[in-house]
């Protein structure tokens, strides 16, 4: 009896566990959706010249997902760079920082894929 009842406990933990996995995570490898020009004008607008390089690299690359809320702020979720110093000034310059898009739908989230350059 005591083992039908630790058999049980095992098979309703173990069942939770399953249904509580995350089927569809995030991937940034993979484009969630595509940012339309008028968001990546407002964008490339917010981000300016002064991007922190690297001593030896003339471009920076990475990729930002972010969202936009109800008030019309960009919110940005995550940045994945292998420029720790752009990580950082991408953040700053974009987060709840206003823009003229207006979202389709709440909750909508955008990958923007960036390459910066130095002039």
């Amino acid at each position: 009896m005591k083992n039908l009842k630790i058999f049980l406990i095992a098979v309703v933990l173990f069942s939770i566990n399953v249904s509580a996995k995350n089927h569809d995570p995030v991937n940034p490898d993979k484009p969630i959706n595509p940012v339309t020009t008028q968001l990546r004008n407002d964008i490339v607008e917010l981000i300016g010249d002064d991007c922190p390089y690297e001593y030896h690299k003339n471009e920076c690359t990475a990729e930002v997902l972010f969202t936009i809320n109800t008030k019309s702020e960009i919110i940005v979720l995550s940045v994945h760079s292998p420029n720790k110093l752009a990580e950082a000034y991408l953040k700053s310059r974009l987060n709840y920082k206003k823009s003229n898009y207006k979202p389709v739908k709440e909750g909508e989230v955008f990958l923007l894929p960036l390459r910066m350059v130095k002039e």
